[in-house]
């Protein structure tokens, strides 16, 4: 995806010669092709017609599809298996492996993997991109899923995640490392979240009633970790998470918006960076050695859609969060 904000220089131009202008890469009959296609859209409306004329302020959005678009082939990537019967599969997911196939990763995924060792048991609902696919994590986010074995399976899962456990027993629960602390020890974060009007890669909480999508995150600490700084502020803390809805970056995008981003977010706390200098030189260097947002799932309890009987799974903080964690709470003293 690429993305543009436009200038004065634009105004009053046909959208494909803008775009010509700018993306140098891409040839002229291509923009076009993707202009018609739908895959460009201005504000968030598509635009079919490449003689558009461009205002000041218009947020281009250009989705780029591959021109070759493989399926996945079976790879014998190692996978930890917490579980597995004839219907399902549950796995604790590393925070570098990819959940399925798309542009820029279309090997080495979890879906790769679960070909490899589940054969052509797992359910097609999702097609031949995302087999056996209910929900997924992001990239860097590691922890527990679960993946169906057939389309029995896959339909009861998929209901009970759809309804993020309102009305049913599915219960998610995820561990992160934010900066400082949040003002009460839990609550209820309740926003609105939607593509950020200000950078389009990212997600935001937007004012507007009618815009985006509810999203509710409840949180708990549970520890506070390091010195004090002298507003009696800890310089992180390990906190508990539990989705009320499953919206993009819920987690990091909520926890950002109440001043306290996840530590090691690239994509939304770039602007705590310096908090970094706050941490001895081992948690300095324990936070380069996570190169990733540190936020885990836990916790992952639900009905089995064959069986009826309740399944849950728990699993420990992955080495580079503990690791981190102890650096903060020991640093070594030069």
């Amino acid at each position: 995806m690429d993305a543009l904000v436009t200038e004065n220089k634009h105004i009053g131009k046909r959208l494909d010669v803008v775009l010509a202008q700018e993306f140098d890469a891409l040839s002229r009959s291509r923009l076009k092709d993707l202009i018609k296609t739908g895959q460009v859209h201005i504000n968030d409306k598509p635009i079919s017609k490449p003689n558009h004329r461009i205002e000041k302020g218009d947020v281009i959005v250009i989705e780029i599809p591959d021109l070759v678009d493989p399926d996945p082939e079976p790879e014998d990537i190692p996978l930890e298996i917490i579980y597995e019967d004839d219907d399902l599969i549950v796995i604790n997911k590393s925070a570098d492996m990819v959940v399925h196939p798309a542009p820029g990763h279309w090997s080495g995924t979890l879906v790769n993997a679960l070909l490899h060792h589940c054969g052509d048991s797992l359910s097609g609902i999702n097609g031949v991109k995302r087999p056996g696919i209910v929900h997924r994590l992001d990239k860097e986010t590691s922890g527990l899923m679960v993946v169906a074995k057939n389309d029995a399976a896959h339909k009861g899962l998929a209901k009970q995640f759809a309804d993020h456990g309102r009305t049913n027993n599915l219960e998610r629960t995820y561990q992160a490392i934010i900066w400082s602390n949040p003002p009460r020890s839990s609550a209820v974060i309740e926003t609105r979240i939607g593509r950020s009007p200000n950078n389009r890669i990212k997600m935001g909480v937007l004012k507007n009633p009618q815009a985006g999508r509810h999203a509710v995150t409840h949180y708990t600490i549970i520890k506070e970790l390091g010195k004090q700084d002298k507003n009696g502020s800890p310089v992180a803390s390990l906190i508990e998470c539990r989705l009320e809805t499953g919206r993009t970056h819920q987690i990091r995008v909520h926890m950002a918006h109440i001043g306290c981003p996840l530590l090691g977010d690239p994509l939304y706390g770039m602007a705590f960076q310096t908090r970094a200098n706050k941490l001895s030189k081992n948690a300095q260097q324990a936070l380069i050695k996570l190169d990733r947002q540190a936020l885990h799932a836990k916790m992952l309890g639900f009905d089995h859609p064959i069986s009826g009987e309740h399944l849950k799974f728990e699993n420990d903080l992955p080495y580079d969060m503990q690791n981190l964690i102890s650096a903060i709470q020991n640093p070594i003293v030069e």
